[in-house]
């Protein structure tokens, strides 16, 4: 198992800078999520060859390597135009990808919950474009479902993995996301893991409040039936997420013994204290890993 650092709160630091960066916070593996120099969200890489030159020079020498790159594009919207250009970013992002050294990326379903067959056909399209890609290049493809996109329980989005028929694609459990998975107790979280099973090759960590609670009123938004979606990236230990029954369900899953498998730190909310938040959550990892193996 690699245990990785999504650096988005570090995302001011020079592309070159980060790699140092990270090694002194304690991490090993960069989930390399979009920023402006590279991958932004939603448009055309900014990378050149001498980016990547100059970024692969800056890991080797402070030690760390990219665990897998997060592009996000509008791949499954149901604009054809935004579509097909979000087909053409893949591409160039799957070439950076395989020009890094890594062979793993991971990504959101994307699309528009209130269009949700519309969107579900364009994913079809353009997983028929793109799988012959990832198949020639030996890029793996870890998915999540995301609040806001066009398949946002977990259950469902793992029958749509599944679905894919590929060895290449997988599933990517947000822990974050929780609450809009279709869970809301510690044995639901532990039944998404079960379902997905062997597909459950990766997990984004960070802790959040259920926006469900109180009657569903602990959000409150105006006027009231707002189509919004409200979640946060906390430290562990900050919301209401069971631990102890998460990684102790990654235990007996033994996803701690696979070599492919990808732990992410995945923090926004604190850009302020940011260095002792990622050190928090490194030492909350090391706590559960050592208790839970």
């Amino acid at each position: 198992m690699k245990i990785a650092l999504d650096p988005y709160m570090y995302r001011d630091v020079p592309l070159t800078q980060l790699p140092g960066v990270v090694a002194d916070l304690g991490f090993e593996y960069i989930e390399l999520s979009p920023r402006e120099d590279f991958t932004p969200f939603f448009l055309h890489a900014r990378a050149n060859d001498d980016t990547v030159k100059g970024f692969k020079k800056a890991l080797d020498a402070a030690g760390v390597k990219i665990a897998c790159h997060l592009p996000l594009y509008r791949w499954s919207g149901p604009d054809e135009i935004q579509r097909q250009a979000a087909v053409r970013y893949w591409k160039r992002a799957i070439e950076l990808t395989t020009e890094l050294g890594c062979d793993i990326m991971n990504s959101e379903f994307n699309g528009r919950p209130e269009d949700a067959e519309t969107s579900e056909g364009q994913f079809w399209r353009s997983m028929e474009e793109l799988m012959p890609v990832f198949e020639r290049e030996g890029m793996r493809l870890r998915l999540e479902p995301h609040p806001d996109d066009f398949v946002e329980d977990a259950k469902t989005s793992i029958d749509m993995i599944r679905g894919i028929n590929s060895p290449l694609v997988s599933y990517l459990y947000c822990c974050p996301h929780t609450f809009h998975h279709g869970a809301h107790s510690a044995q639901e979280m532990v039944d998404i893991m079960d379902y997905a099973g062997d597909l459950l090759t990766h997990v984004h960590l960070a802790d959040v409040f259920d926006h469900t609670a109180s009657s569903g009123l602990r959000y409150i938004t105006n006027p009231p039936g707002n189509a919004v979606r409200v979640h946060q990236h906390l430290d562990i230990g900050q919301g209401e997420l069971d631990w102890d029954a998460f990684f102790s369900k990654l235990g007996t899953m033994k996803f701690a013994q696979d070599d492919d498998a990808i732990l992410t730190s995945c923090v926004f909310a604190w850009e302020d204290r940011r260095d002792a938040s990622t050190h928090h959550m490194r030492s909350e990892i090391d706590k559960h890993i050592k208790r839970w193996g």
